[in-house]
């Protein structure tokens, strides 16, 4: 076993990390190891390229602690789950084992229910979140919403947990989060609500994600939607039409092969308008549609 010196270069560090992680068929791993980099000097990313420029060196406590982290890394272990946090947007959101960690896609998801909701026709517009997981999007719409109310809706014990940390982390008054099943959901809020938005469980069952990452570590409650990934939208379909008001908005995250067929699914069910959004790479990413 390699036993490094009383002190190291970071530079000499983050360029063995970074061996190591592309060995391991790590995507960006220069990026992973300076975020595990400023995650054990306890710094922002910024800092460990500046302290590069400079000569840092390691010392021998914080390079045991970031070669143990990289070894975790290189099994595919998300970094999120190593670092204890994940971005979305302007938010650090606590995530690990039992959370679906947020993706960067599901920001422009985000998007769409703020951009309906500050558009909606009232002094205080109530939005509903279901299946928040992390509580990315409903702590999104609270924080960049203000005069809105936002409802959030787990129900899964683990997720609910990471929610209710980050809800009070955050510290949005116009925002709660309660366990629930999605289908009896805020029954008090029904033909209420401005916007209705989700990114559910969508992943076909015998479509089995590729990344170790996806596949070993993100819950499987989150990942799965049925034999065509679409069984939880049904329901959403059901739940959206009984919580929106006329001309409210449902928005729907989904797979990049699933918006003609949730097009054909939501305007079975009623609902109006049926579109599918692009997110920035050019993918269909969401859904949206009205009430009637």
């Amino acid at each position: 076993m390699h036993t490094p010196p009383d002190d190291s270069a970071l530079s000499d560090a983050l360029r063995d990390a970074r061996v190591r992680l592309e060995r391991a068929g790590v995507g960006g791993a220069e990026v992973d190891a300076e975020l595990l980099a400023a995650h054990v000097l306890g710094v922002g990313r910024g800092e460990v390229q500046a302290a590069v420029i400079r000569g840092a060196r390691l010392d021998a406590a914080d390079r045991a602690r970031f070669d143990d982290v990289v070894a975790q890394r290189a099994t595919r272990v998300p970094l999120q789950h190593l670092t204890g946090s994940a971005p979305f947007r302007h938010l650090e959101l606590r995530v690990g084992p039992g959370v679906f960690v947020p993706r960067p896609e599901t920001e422009m998801v985000a998007q769409l229910a703020i951009d309906a909701l500050r558009a909606a026709a009232s002094p205080e517009p109530v939005a509903v979140d279901l299946g928040t997981g992390s509580g990315a999007i409903a702590l999104s719409l609270a924080t960049e919403v203000p005069h809105a109310q936002v409802h959030a809706a787990e129900n899964d014990v683990e997720a609910f947990l990471w929610a209710k940390e980050n809800f009070a982390a955050v510290g949005a008054r116009n925002a709660r989060v309660a366990f629930v099943d999605l289908a009896a959901a805020f029954g008090e809020l029904d033909g209420t609500v401005s916007v209705v938005v989700s990114n559910p469980p969508y992943v076909p069952d015998d479509a089995i994600p590729r990344d170790p990452e996806v596949r070993f570590f993100d819950p499987p409650a989150a990942l799965y939607g049925g034999p065509d990934g679409l069984d939880v939208i049904r329901v959403l379909s059901g739940v959206g039409m009984r919580l929106l008001h006329p001309g409210g908005v449902l928005i729907v995250e989904h797979g990049e092969w699933q918006g003609a067929a949730i097009r054909d699914l939501l305007t079975a069910d009623g609902w109006r308008a049926a579109a599918t959004h692009r997110d920035l790479t050019l993918r269909d990413r969401a859904t949206t549609a009205l009430r009637p």
